[in-house]
């Protein structure tokens, strides 16, 4: 929870740049691109998992009751003795059905094979979605990209992955949860039952 105040602050700080704008249109593209829990598959390079952002995005999921924002992480070599959540291989994006949506988050440029992956997935039906760093052969196969130019003084690649994680919890509707809501249902969790 930390890291939702750290970004309520670098809310602030961007307010006026368009990034928050940008990154909650974003995420509600991410919201609402697949409608089935396990649905969206969030995947790398072979040198950069975004292990970090799927964290974020399961406990946005549990936080704000959201399962279908909870990602299954595809692994380029998952080791054979990993737990369940964490050996999924690049065969789960080869397997992936219309309805889905693979969300590509690589600060480098994706491999061909990716970029191979990425093309079969959009033909057969799902949504892509890329976080870059203005790789243009990934955003011409995206629908949706947002892109974080190397080098930019304003945000980090990692800045907008805090942003993307936090606005894609958030409720587009009337009943929005506050950092305050969220705050006291995390000291809740955390505290357990008061006798």
């Amino acid at each position: 929870m930390v890291d939702s105040a750290r970004v309520a602050i670098l809310r602030e700080v961007l307010a006026t740049t368009g990034w928050v704008q940008r990154s909650r249109d974003f995420a509600r593209s991410l919201r609402t691109s697949t409608s089935e829990p396990g649905g969206l598959l969030l995947v790398g390079t072979p040198h950069d998992e975004p292990w970090h952002l799927a964290a974020h995005l399961d406990d946005e999921a549990r936080w704000n009751d959201l399962p279908v924002l909870s990602p299954t992480l595809v692994r380029w070599s998952p080791p054979e003795n990993a737990p369940p959540h964490l050996c999924v291989g690049l065969e789960r994006i080869e397997a992936v059905r219309r309805g889905e949506t693979l969300f590509v988050v690589t600060p480098d440029t994706a491999p061909v094979p990716l970029l191979e992956r990425v093309s079969d997935a959009r033909r057969i039906g799902a949504t892509v979605l890329a976080l870059d760093a203005g790789d243009g052969d990934l955003e011409g196969l995206a629908h949706e990209a947002i892109t974080v130019t190397p080098g930019d003084d304003v945000v980090s690649f990692d800045a907008v992955q805090h942003l993307i994680s936090v606005a894609a919890g958030e409720s587009s509707g009337p009943a929005r949860r506050g950092l305050r809501d969220r705050l006291a249902r995390l000291l809740d969790a955390v505290s357990g039952p008061q006798v």
